[in-house]
């Protein structure tokens, strides 16, 4: 649109040009030269002269300008001069209007052609948009109006195969034989194909039986392909004589026609999932046949996210990865013989599980447009969810392809949902996606955009194709015209085309001409009435006519100007834009109301609701659901609904709901709507649909008596009545039989005519209407029957349907014939249109009703039935409806038992019922129940049938089904057995026991208190208790206290001190009403002595904590770190509570206490011997004291070093290889080392003892084995085996070549600086740091020297070498050397070395010699020589 709009104004800036051009030129009055007899008219020419010239003849002509002769003089010789020149100019001027008259004639003609070109070019280029326009507008998928056909011809004749197609664009079309391409080059003599106006014709001139197949035409484009087929039949001449074997082509028989079978209902699946919807065919599809897959109206094809196959008689869809942006109704259309057939169902996308806890979903739907070379402009929509607080904004993300790294575009929160997104590479292919963030953090990303190349979307305009001969084509580039423009131009047409809340994004237009050179721009913005300008875009480099500025402060008037930029220089600026201020924050649009809720199915509502008075800027519509009073409310839909009506699928049956819509912007999501009113989900109330099967039942001559099969669906209404029409054979009217509706599926029609035919058709209706007729019967005989064969049986109904049963109940026959009916045959076969019929019972049935046992789960069967008398069989009654034998999810059958009361009942439940179903109850499925002898009982969904006094009248089968819904039936045989095991349980709840929950339990408190107690059922207030103890009963006592909680059924015998007085035996009589029990506790012996025991000792422990006490007693336990920590921990202390260690009587001060927790403990990082011993902790105050002791000796202690050992061994690292100067050390790193831990090393299978090259060796944190002048064989596997008295552990490092060959070189070189530290030139002892020495008395300092060979040994004072001389006198040795200072001064003081040398080193040792006078105190750090 906006390459548009430049071009349109290019053109008509350069038509304003033109029309003032030639209104210039129009106006302008031309001088016309005279010859030299005629004067020359100035009159309409009028000369422009400076105001600071004049020329001389103006002087001369001036009034009072001064004369004189010579002035005279030099007047007549200008005149002279002037004519002369006024001649010439004359001549001149003439030939020269004569030329300028032509070339402004030239210009008018080639104006006149440049705009007549121009006009020509505007037209077509307006004609070709206006094409394009009402292409896009027509285009259309592939399609056959006329598909092809089948031909049968004789061999040797001409046959045309035709179809015609159609779609816009034109497709591209292809011919098929037998499933490959048919090349016309094989042969072009007998083959000739044209294609013209979307008519294709195949003509085969000469046909043979190779010619014979099935020919195909595919028709493809970018909108989807469509393909036909037809078969070609060739007969031969010669058929069998000919003796060939393809004499005659095999006829191809017409495919039957598919239809749709199984089909997906509305699905729901989660964001990221895939997703698969699949439809089944009635028959495998025909090659004619071709199935589209649409997402809301929009064909769908295959590609990467999109899977289509379809195979045999099914068909089916996948989304790879579904998104929110997938939700929406997606159809299956089937094109038929009458057309196209749909199936939709609606796919719901349900949100992800939320990336932070708490956060909001995904947004959805983000489209980039606006696409530049560095910047686009992106809009989404919001997601329905917030989490668990509003959304507060969104982050924008993009990825460049190919890296694979997501980087966020905007620093602060995006609040509206569209933002401009700058700084992009040129060139680069980028993808989108947008993170919606509330308080709990940033959400799960939608899902991302295609690749959007970021590229110059004028490029275009600035490139033109020339045609030039044989079709050769040469573009040309303005960039290539324009190549001589150097500085550019400013830009032109600067404005704001987004303006925000917090941004505004600039436009404008590149110069023209721009030159070849790459612009880029500067933005350049000012405040309302300033005159200064300051750079806006920064250091930032703008390639696009695009530019977003952020950083504006709102309440503030802003201009804009851009300069343009290339290599040469910077343009002028462009003209300022009209002032420019932040706008105002798009409100959130008002919430929709009047939310209305209609009942649709089982399970879906309609829903429909007001939209907002202003919804200009409203996207869509979330909806919202919760069970009526939960408060509990979940997302509908992911993706907005447009419209104002929606239906909600997937609720539950019968249960109700409340409902509340949010209107959907770019600003986000409105408030909730007011909530619905609640409604219950079930099926709303439709007509009934068409009854079926009409039957002649019965015909007298001049009556007929007609019955037919129930609706398949009532419409949710019990159905009220049928209605009948006839019509006489041959006749179109129908005329009504009855206006009172038939309340039976039964009709006896009268005054007919005898010998006519007759055709009937029912109605059935209920409170919503009357229904769709059924289709016309057959056409009946109205003829008196006398055949002696019974008429068929009737109303054949299926009940109680199973896995592999089913109940078969039908009406006897109407009419009898000669004998009455004996009995009933029943057949059945599998499949819906079978007609292969097998007998279910080999001897007929006396009853009207049958059990079809073994039967197939999954199978689909039709049964009929055929009466039979002494003259023999009937005919067949119409067969059931195909009935498919599976138990229905939610089948109950009838339960026997007994009530509260002691009745014996029979209970049956429904999973589906309204308001107007009622159980139907009845025996052997045709006679109704004793009222007298049973009650009928509806609560809720559950019906009870109670026996007033059960006896043998009442066995039998008793049946139950539901009005208005057949299909829900149960059957119970109640027999004898059962009649005699429900008495004996009705005596016992008519004599109950009191029931037992805990039998008789013994509790003893802390405080030694003991409790003996058992509770039963609830108890009512009228309830008794009587106690027996040793055959007495007893009552509560001061020392024995006794308490019965009826309601809780608790019963309890309280001891405050337990004696042996009180061994016996304990019994509780109970009675409550009719119901009675007693319990018994034999309460002696050792259960008795136990008790007793413990009783003592808790009333001495709580003697014992009434003052501080120890609430963990003193133990020990080794952590870690192999620290041995012994712990206790004292409670109900106080500020004067006090607690003390000892071990063997001595005190432990090493104990760290903390007072508020009550833990006090001993740490000792290292055990030894001498932590064996006894320890003992006491706390005590003013209230009282307790003790707690630990014995860690013996056995104790041998489990500690035990302990401590495991804990060393499971702190040891893996084994590590050292080099020393001895060989090769194999370690492993220990906390600590204790030798309780045996260890032992092994090399391979052999352990290694102690030898003079393998040396084994521990330290505190160390366990090594050093192999001494190593050698390459000693590579292999060592072990080191550490037994800590109960288990072995073990460390192993396998030695290889390479690493030991390591270890060899690197103990050589330390074997090597061994030796050379040991020879090493170096000082041994002698030298203290600082020496203090008085003045005038002699220092002399000695040295001990060691090194091979022999070191040099030189003095030093001050870094300077000591010469040996009166004042210094200095001794050398082999290894010693002593220097003197005689008579030593304050000059003397300073720093003295010796430095000693040889060839494997060297070193030097200092000391400070500091000289102090008689009378002063040496240095506190100097030793005091003290020589005289």
């Amino acid at each position: 649109m906006e390459t548009r709009m430049v071009m349109k104004r290019e053109q008509e800036e350069q038509s304003s040009q033109m029309s003032h051009s030639m209104q210039l030129s129009s106006q302008i009055k031309k001088r016309t030269f005279t010859s030299s007899d005629e004067e020359a008219s100035y009159s309409d020419f009028y000369p422009i002269i400076p105001a600071d010239l004049m020329s001389v003849k103006e002087i001369l002509d001036m009034d009072n300008f001064p004369r004189h002769r010579t002035w005279d003089i030099l007047k007549e010789t200008l005149a002279a001069d002037e004519e002369y020149h006024r001649e010439k100019w004359t001549l001149f001027g003439n030939e020269a209007e004569k030329f300028e008259l032509g070339v402004i004639r030239s210009q008018r003609v080639l104006r006149k052609r440049v705009d007549t070109k121009t006009l020509r070019r505007q037209a077509e280029m307006k004609a070709s948009a206006h094409m394009k326009y009402m292409e896009r507008l027509s285009q259309k998928a592939p399609d056959f109006p006329i598909p092809l056909r089948a031909h049968t011809v004789w061999e040797g004749m001409t046959v045309k195969l035709s179809c015609t197609v159609q779609g816009c664009p034109p497709p591209e079309v292809k011919w098929y034989k037998d499933g490959l391409p048919l090349r016309m080059s094989d042969q072009a003599w007998n083959y000739s194909l044209q294609q013209k106006f979307g008519l294709n014709i195949l003509e085969i001139r000469r046909c043979s039986p190779e010619d014979a197949g099935e020919y195909k035409v595919v028709a493809k484009s970018p909108l989807g392909e469509a393909m036909t087929f037809g078969t070609l039949v060739v007969n031969s001449y010669h058929g069998a004589v000919a003796g060939s074997e393809h004499s005659q082509t095999r006829a191809l028989q017409l495919e039957q026609e598919a239809h749709f079978g199984n089909t997906f209902p509305p699905t729901w699946v989660k964001e990221g999932d895939s997703l698969t919807l699949q439809c089944n065919f009635t028959s495998t599809l025909p090659s004619q046949q071709v199935v589209s897959w649409f997402r809301d109206g929009v064909q769908l094809h295959q590609s990467d996210s999109v899977v289509i196959k379809t195979v045999d008689d099914k068909t089916w869809m996948t989304l790879r990865a579904a998104y929110k942006e997938h939700e929406g109704v997606y159809s299956a259309r089937l094109r038929t013989s009458d057309g196209i057939k749909e199936h939709s169902a609606f796919v719901y996308v349900r949100d992800a599980s939320a990336a932070v806890l708490g956060g909001p979903a995904s947004p959805l739907a983000v489209q980039v447009s606006d696409v530049n070379k560095d910047y686009v402009f992106l809009t989404w929509q919001p997601p329905s969810a917030d989490g668990s607080s509003p959304v507060q904004g969104y982050y924008v993300e993009r990825c460049e392809v190919g890296m694979g790294e997501w980087m966020r575009c905007n620093k602060h929160i995006q609040k509206m949902c569209y933002y401009p997104v700058f700084g992009l590479k040129e060139g680069s292919r980028y993808q989108f996606r947008v993170r919606a963030v509330n308080q709990a953090g940033a959400g799960r990303p939608s899902m991302a955009t295609d690749p959007v190349l970021t590229t110059d979307p004028l490029q275009h305009t600035r490139t033109m194709v020339v045609t030039v001969d044989r079709g050769r084509k040469i573009t040309i580039t303005k960039d290539e015209l324009e190549g001589q423009v150097k500085a550019p131009l400013p830009p032109t047409d600067v404005h704001a085309c987004e303006v925000s809340n917090t941004y505004v994004v600039l436009s404008w237009t590149e110069p023209e001409p721009r030159g070849r050179e790459p612009l880029t721009f500067y933005v350049e913005r000012s405040l309302e009435g300033k005159s200064s300008w300051e750079l806006a875009s920064l250091d930032t480099v703008v390639n696009s006519p695009r530019f977003p500025v952020f950083d504006l402060i709102k309440g503030k008037r802003y201009c804009f100007r851009v300069r343009s930029i290339n290599k040469y220089g910077v343009s002028d600026p462009s003209e300022p834009t009209q002032p420019i201020s932040l706008g105002k924050p798009q409100a959130v649009p008002a919430p929709p109301h009047s939310v209305l809720a209609f009942r649709d199915t089982d399970t879906s509502v309609l829903l429909q609701w007001q939209e907002p008075n202003v919804k200009d800027d409203i996207l869509g519509y979330y909806l919202y659901y919760s069970e009526t009073g939960k408060k509990d409310w979940q997302t509908v839909n992911n993706k907005p609904i447009s419209q104002n009506r929606f239906t909600v699928h997937g609720l539950k049956t019968r249960r109700e709901y409340v409902f509340m819509v949010k209107a959907v912007s770019r600003a986000g999501n409105s408030n909730y709507s007011d909530e619905s009113q609640p409604i219950l989900v079930k099926s709303a109330i439709h007509v009934p649909s068409a009854p079926s099967a009409i039957t002649l039942l019965l015909c007298s001559g001049s009556e007929m008596v007609l019955g037919w099969r129930a609706p398949a669906s009532n419409g949710g209404d019990p159905v009220r009545g049928y209605y009948l029409d006839q019509r006489d054979k041959g006749m179109k009217t129908w005329r009504e039989v009855n206006v009172k509706p038939a309340k039976e599926r039964q009709y006896k029609v009268c005054n007919l005519t005898s010998g006519r035919f007759y055709q009937f058709r029912v109605l059935a209706g209920n409170m919503a209407g009357v229904g769709k007729p059924s289709e016309a019967s057959e056409d009946f005989l109205c003829e008196k029957w006398t055949m002696p064969e019974p008429a068929c049986p009737y109303d054949v109904e299926v009940r109680e349907v199973r896995n592999d049963s089913l109940v078969l109940l039908w009406a006897a026959p109407l009419y009898e014939g000669r004998s009455p009916v004996t009995g009933y045959l029943l057949e059945m076969s599998q499949g819906d249109q079978s007609d292969d019929w097998t007998a279910v019972t080999e001897k007929p049935v006396s009853d009207t009703h049958y059990k079809v046992s073994g039967l197939q789960a999954g199978q689909t069967y039709r049964l009929r039935v055929s009466a039979v008398n002494e003259a023999g069989v009937s005919c067949a009654s119409l067969p059931t409806e195909p009935v498919t034998a599976e138990t229905r999810p939610g089948t109950k059958n009838i339960e026997v038992g007994v009530d509260d009361d002691g009745f014996i009942f029979l209970g049956y439940e429904a999973d589906e019922m309204n308001d107007e179903s009622k159980f139907l109850w009845g025996k052997n499925y045709t006679e109704p129940v004793d009222a007298g002898r049973v009650r009928a009982e509806t609560k809720k969904n559950r019906s009870l049938l109670t026996f007033t006094d059960p006896s043998e009248e009442d066995l039998g089968l008793y049946t139950v089904e539901m009005s208005d819904n057949p299909n829900l039936s149960s059957s119970y045989d109640f027999t004898a057995e059962d009649l005699e095991r429900l008495k004996e349980l009705s005596w016992e709840v008519r004599n109950p026991l009191i029931a037992l929950k805990s039998g008789w339990q013994v509790e003893v408190s802390e405080k030694g208190d003991v409790r003996l107690w058992l509770q039963t059922e609830s108890l009512s207030d009228n309830a008794e208790l009587r106690l027996i103890f040793n055959d007495q009963e007893i009552s509560s006592t001061p020392h024995r206290k006794i308490n019965f909680d009826k309601a809780k059924g608790l019963v309890e015998i309280l001891f405050d001190r337990l004696s042996r007085e009180d061994q016996g035996s304990y019994t509780a009589q109970l009675r409550d009403g009719r119901a009675k029990n007693q319990f018994t506790l034999v309460f002696v012996d050792q259960k008795f002595r136990q008790t007793l025991a413990l009783a003592d000792k808790n009333r001495r422990d709580q003697q014992r904590k009434s003052g501080p006490y120890f609430e963990e007693l003193l133990s020990w336990s080794v952590n870690e770190d192999c620290e041995l920590i012994m712990k206790c921990k004292v409670t109900n202390t106080n500020k004067d509570t006090t607690l003390k260690w000892f071990k063997e009587s001595a005190a432990l001060t090493q104990v760290v206490y903390d007072q508020p927790s009550g833990v006090c403990t001993l740490s000792v990082p290292q055990v030894t011997k001498k932590e064996a011993g006894s320890y003992r902790a006491v706390v005590s105050d003013g209230r009282g004291e307790d003790v707690s002791t630990l014995e860690l000796l013996h056995d104790e202690y041998d489990k500690l070093l035990q302990q401590l050992g495991k804990q060393c061994a499971l702190s040891a690292s893996p084994l590590r290889i050292q080099s020393t100067s001895e060989g090769v050390m194999i370690y492993c790193s220990l906390k600590y080392y204790i030798s309780y831990l045996k260890n032992s090393w092994y090399y391979g299978e052999r352990r290694i003892d102690q030898e003079a090259r393998m040396k084994t060796g521990s330290s505190m944190d160390k366990v090594w084995i050093e192999i001494c002048n190593p050698t390459e064989n000693d590579k292999g596997k060592y072990t080191l085996e550490m037994f800590d008295g109960e288990q072995t552990h073990k460390r192993c490092l396998d030695l290889s070549a390479r690493a030991l060959a390591d270890a060899l070189l690197e103990y050589q070189r330390l074997k090597q600086e061994a030796i050379a530290e040991k020879n090493r030139a170096k000082v041994t002892k002698g030298l203290p740091d600082v020496v203090a020495i008085m003045e005038g008395k002699s220092l002399c300092l000695t040295c001990f020297i060691d090194g091979a060979p022999s070191p040099e040994i030189s003095w030093l004072r001050n870094d300077k070498e000591i010469v040996d001389g009166t004042q210094f006198t200095i001794t050398k040795e082999p290894k010693c050397s002593t220097i003197t200072i005689h008579n030593v001064n304050m000059a003397d003081s300073g720093k003295y070395s010796i430095f000693v040398r040889n060839k494997c080193g060297s070193e030097t040792v200092d000391v400070t010699v500091s000289v102090y006078k008689l009378g002063d105190k040496p240095p506190a750090n100097a030793v005091d020589m003290g020589y005289n």
